[in-house]
């Protein structure tokens, strides 16, 4: 006779081949070979409340490989959230709860959106460290307020990914101790067995990257997976992987195959599987009632872990007031910051680089939004992403609000987007504009997860000069627009800085980028109004035409600067035009119809400069020879000389709107 442990088990692994069998699409072999991992996880470790999915003490749990969703959405309806068995019924069918994948936002208890591999892997290690920040910070004798770990199944695909490699160094260097992942190792990848490419021993390595690495010889031994978590949870100075040996589609005909990874096991190999473990055939969907409750009887320890630290909480806020109040705001995820402050900052200033800009406005941020931690990828001194007075996080540090990613953009990106859907920090992550398409997708998942996660890009064009190509973005900016719900801000002097960090810290909906220059640029003094008044709008009317305008020139970043030099060299041939900066294209079509008539009027000739690629800015100027700016790779030599040789001149910008008259 099945124990209720067996059975639970069960009950997983057929769940998750009902929803595949009926959706005609998904993976059942991860499924079968891992619901004993996941059920050991959840019904003897997890701390959870599926009345309150979002208790922010609660453990988090990632499911990296995201193609295993079946499994995680069976786990979450007998852990009593809300997921129903018909949400199961409906996997993968339009506007479910159950989309392929998951995905942050659409599933009570999805806490990240995973199915890029090894990207679910390196958001954990953004959970734990936010954990161990806050911890660290907080916590105080007696007063565990913030308390909680990071489990997660990943998978052979998870451990050949790059991103995942940066990551789990990282996090053995940090010696993040409440992180613990349980490896399915089935040995069997969508080409055949793992060792066609995948040879290295995976306990080796991860001792070399500093974590505590246990095994358990089999995925069916329940007893020696509790014994291994627990194990795991003894070691608070090592992050910890289990190395579990599974089998793909485990009990089906198709075990040890392929073949059952990515499609059905149809109808016949279904059958036969729930045959020979006992499960009646005939039925799909089945949940019997000693599982449902033996998971019912754990709602009212759910509810009490969460009542009793909500009890401790009130205790220590008596206790600790003013720790109390800055944790509960930095919770809220309300922050605001008064512009006027930050403009400030350059009063007196004639010319400052933007990157350097932000580096001074990153300061008093620093004192003004305790939650604000970040780094960069080995870059803090060039993009002046250093918050002096904060200290730097380490093992023996933990609360230093600076953290060294390394060279590790990709894992960088990912770290921040964990750190941002754990809340309680807002997080920002540094490194050269070029170098962002090391971490383009884990922007792209920031903006599909709607996630605060802030990149500060510096050098960020042409103008970095003597580097030469492979340092000078061209096309990344206008890359970095396309992502939907990605707003990426090109601030044209100090002030704009200023206006695009406090977007930073008060938008909660999706990822902000910063693209911030090497070179100095004139800071915006004379049109100070009108940059206070327009720059959060994304475009306004920098420097209007003295009478009727008959054009419009838009720039963005360092080529406002060449924008007013063509006004004036206009001006003198009796061409009246007028200047508009636009910092964010995004923010900018945020606006009323009204607005964005008012600063691009539909019949007046409109122009755009910036140094990247013209492709995009067609939607205004509506002919492309009304764009300036550059479709081939840089050039070595001085900055200056580098963009006179590519024409981003003041000069050129007038040539160019002549051409018009």
């Amino acid at each position: 006779m099945a124990t209720i442990h067996e059975q639970c088990v069960q009950t997983l692994r057929f769940l998750a081949a009902d929803e595949v069998e009926k959706a005609k699409s998904g993976h059942p072999g991860f499924p079968l070979g891992t619901a004993p991992l996941m059920y050991t996880v959840w019904d003897k470790f997890m701390k959870y409340n599926p009345a309150e999915p979002k208790w922010f003490n609660r453990d988090r749990f990632i499911l990296s490989p995201g193609h295993g969703s079946a499994l995680l959405y069976a786990m979450l309806h007998l852990a009593g959230y809300d997921l129903t068995i018909d949400d199961l019924k409906n996997f993968r069918q339009w506007g479910s709860k159950t989309p392929g994948h998951p995905e942050y936002g659409v599933t009570a208890g999805v806490d990240v959106s995973t199915g890029p591999l090894g990207h679910g892997l390196s958001m954990g290690v953004g959970f734990a460290l936010a954990e161990s920040m806050l911890a660290a910070k907080y916590n105080k004798p007696d007063f565990p307020v913030i308390d909680h770990y990071t489990y997660g199944l990943v998978s052979d695909g998870d451990l050949m990914e790059g991103v995942a490699s940066e990551a789990a160094s990282l996090a053995g260097t940090l010696g993040l101790g409440k992180l613990i992942y349980l490896y399915d190792d089935n040995k069997i990848t969508i080409e055949g067995s793992t060792d066609i490419a995948f040879t290295e021993c995976v306990e080796t390595r991860f001792k070399a990257y500093g974590w505590q690495v246990l095994r358990v010889e089999s995925s069916e031994d329940l007893e020696a997976l509790e014994a291994a978590v627990k194990e795991a949870r003894a070691d608070k100075e090592h992050p910890s992987i289990i190395i579990v040996r599974t089998h793909i589609g485990f009990g089906s005909p198709k075990q040890d195959s392929p073949s059952c990874h990515g499609e059905p096991l149809g109808a016949e190999a279904l059958k036969k599987t729930k045959e020979a473990a006992g499960w009646d055939p005939e039925q799909s969907f089945v949940v019997p009632d000693e599982v449902k409750a033996h998971f019912n009887d754990k709602l009212e320890a759910c509810a009490k872990a969460e009542a009793d630290w909500n009890e401790l909480l009130k205790e220590y806020g008596t206790k600790y007031p003013e720790l109390t109040g800055e944790l509960l705001a930095s919770l809220s995820g309300n922050r605001t910051v008064d512009l006027a402050t930050l403009e400030k900052l350059f009063e007196g200033k004639e010319s400052v680089a933007t990157r350097a800009a932000s580096g001074d406005i990153l300061q008093k941020l620093a004192e003004l939004v305790p939650e604000l931690v970040g780094g960069s990828a080995d870059l803090g001194p060039s993009n002046k992403t250093v918050m002096k007075a904060a200290g730097y996080y380490s093992k023996a540090e933990p609360a230093g609000r600076n953290i060294h990613f390394g060279v590790r953009e990709h894992a960088m990106g990912c770290i921040i987007n964990g750190m941002s859907v754990h809340g309680g920090v807002i997080p920002f992550g540094a490194t050269f504009l070029v170098f962002s398409d090391f971490l383009r997708p884990a922007v792209r998942i920031a903006a599909l997860m709607e996630t605060q996660s802030i990149f500060v890009m510096t050098h960020d064009s042409i103008a970095v000069g003597e580097d030469g190509p492979t340092h000078q973005p061209i096309e990344q900016v206008m890359s970095l627009r396309l992502i939907p719900n990605s707003v990426v801000w090109r601030p044209a002097d100090a002030l704009e800085t200023a206006a695009a960090w406090k977007y930073a810290i008060e938008h909660k909906t999706g990822p902000v980028t910063l693209c911030l220059s090497r070179q100095n640029l004139p800071v915006l003094h004379e049109q100070a109004e009108a940059v206070h008044e327009g720059a959060l709008k994304g475009g306004y009317v920098l420097s209007p035409a003295k009478d009727m305008a008959k054009a419009v020139i838009i720039a963005t970043g360092s080529e406002v600067k060449i924008a007013l030099e063509a006004q004036k060299i206009l001006a003198e041939d009796g061409i009246d035009v007028a200047v508009v900066s636009m910092p964010s294209m995004e923010v900018f079509e945020e606006q009323s119809a009204e607005y964005k008539e008012s600063v691009l009027p539909k019949y007046v000739p409109t122009f755009a400069v910036e140094a990247g690629v013209t492709l995009g800015w067609t939607r205004y100027t509506k002919r492309e020879d009304r764009v300036l700016g550059i479709d081939t790779f840089g050039a070595s030599a001085p900055g200056g000389v580098v963009a006179e040789h590519y024409g981003m001149t003041g000069v050129n910008v007038a040539a160019m709107v002549k051409a018009a008259f």
